[in-house]
């Protein structure tokens, strides 16, 4: 590209966080606009540990849109991408009509070059759409101007969940009453800060790609599951309120038991669609019965499991017990690789061990990503930080082979 065509390129870079669901969203009653059949809570976990990067370049001398995943080039034309892409443009031109004067949106009948990677594994069960629809919309949003309350219902429409990955912290996705979908929305509950001693770590099993996906899954069980239509009328609208009221006190043991309950209900429910979605493994069990057994050895939930789609465990904790818990999970399932780094390490009581009575399984644990709550998207400043070149397309360090 000439130099004074590079002047033309407008870049914007981006990062979004990962969501874990402890009430979860599973089943749409309307696939185009993707709105669910029950509300739906989670917990923005810090970007130090788990985020999306994304850079959207636009200039007028770009002859198509393209987009980057990881380093490999992608089909644009995917229906949910293009979704995005042109309610974000609606949206800019919207602005630019009303005469607002703050945006500048000339750039939005260019063409974009998207360049996105995540720093976990794709599709594993790890949520990473919910941070890449989000991170991509947030970063479109941006570029051409669009403001924020109008991305709940873009990202939605990318991947349901990501529009809870569009806040920090504790935040709820309503479901919403009207058929247009405009009132069904993601709102903080709570700030990153409001629970300083809440922790996470994330027992990862299993890095590969998932056998049956969440979209196709979700049209199966609200196609066949009785247990799912009951679940939405009845458990969700007064397990919301629940937690709502349990994270606002704090109240540790009554979050964790409402977490796992949620989780093995999602699970349940899986079991209950035609024909049946496995997405827990015998990992998985192993962990659910260590939990379980750990919290039975103290006589109170000191720490709760909760599974997405996919056979890894998210455990919530709070600080006091982290260094034991994370020893315990070692102890059990012996790894070689770890990343709870400033995790302390301490010697387990033999009582403990004895009375959790589980024969270790070595290596049934890849690795610990050892976390907490965190924000919501952020702008990278820093140049240095684009994902693309001067050029337009990705730099090399990012392209894989």
């Amino acid at each position: 590209m000439p130099e004074n065509d590079k002047q033309s390129l407008s870049m914007v870079t981006c990062t979004a966080p990962v969501n874990i669901a402890v009430i979860k969203y599973w089943g749409k009653r309307d696939e185009d606009l993707i709105l669910p059949i029950n509300s739906s809570l989670s917990v923005t976990l810090h970007q130090d540990q788990l985020k999306t990067t994304t850079t959207v370049a636009c200039s007028r001398n770009f002859q198509q849109d393209r987009i980057w995943l990881n380093g490999k080039g992608e089909d644009i034309s995917n229906p949910r991408l293009q979704s995005c892409l042109q309610e974000i443009r609606r949206f800019s031109r919207k602005r630019r009509n009303t005469g607002d004067s703050t945006s500048d949106v000339s750039g939005v009948s260019h063409k974009v070059h998207i360049c996105s990677v995540n720093n976990f594994p794709t599709a594993a069960g790890l949520a990473s759409s919910a941070s890449g629809y989000a991170c991509l919309v947030y970063t479109l949003s941006q570029l051409f101007g669009v403001e924020n309350e109008q991305l709940s219902a873009v990202a939605r429409q990318g991947s349901g969940s990501a529009c809870r990955s569009l806040y920090g912290g504790f935040v709820q996705w309503k479901l919403g009453e009207q058929l247009d979908g405009k009132d069904s929305l993601a709102e903080q509950v709570e700030s990153e800060s409001y629970w300083p001693e809440l922790r996470v770590l994330i027992l990862v099993v299993s890095a590969e790609q998932k056998s049956v996906g969440s979209t196709s899954g979700m049209h199966t069980s609200v196609e066949t599951s009785q247990l799912l239509k009951y679940r939405a009328d009845v458990v969700v609208p007064s397990r919301m309120e629940e937690m709502i009221r349990v994270i606002r006190e704090r109240d540790f043991p009554a979050f964790g038991e409402l977490t796992m309950k949620d989780s093995n209900q999602f699970h349940a429910i899986c079991l209950d669609t035609y024909p049946p979605i496995f997405y827990l493994n015998n990992m998985s069990h192993r962990i659910i019965s260590l939990v379980h057994r750990y919290n039975q050895y103290y006589g109170e939930t000191r720490v709760a499991y909760t599974f997405d789609a996919g056979p890894n465990a998210v455990i919530y904790t709070l600080q006091d017990h982290l260094p034991e818990f994370v020893q315990v999970v070692r102890h059990f399932f012996p790894l070689e690789v770890t990343q709870a780094h400033h995790v302390m390490i301490i010697t387990l009581n033999s009582e403990l061990k004895r009375d959790i009575n589980m024969e270790p399984t070595p290596k049934g644990i890849r690795y610990i990503i050892s976390t907490k709550a965190g924000p919501g998207p952020c702008v990278m400043k820093d140049p240095n930080h684009h994902l693309l070149g001067a050029d337009g397309l990705p730099k090399k360090s990012v392209i894989s082979d």
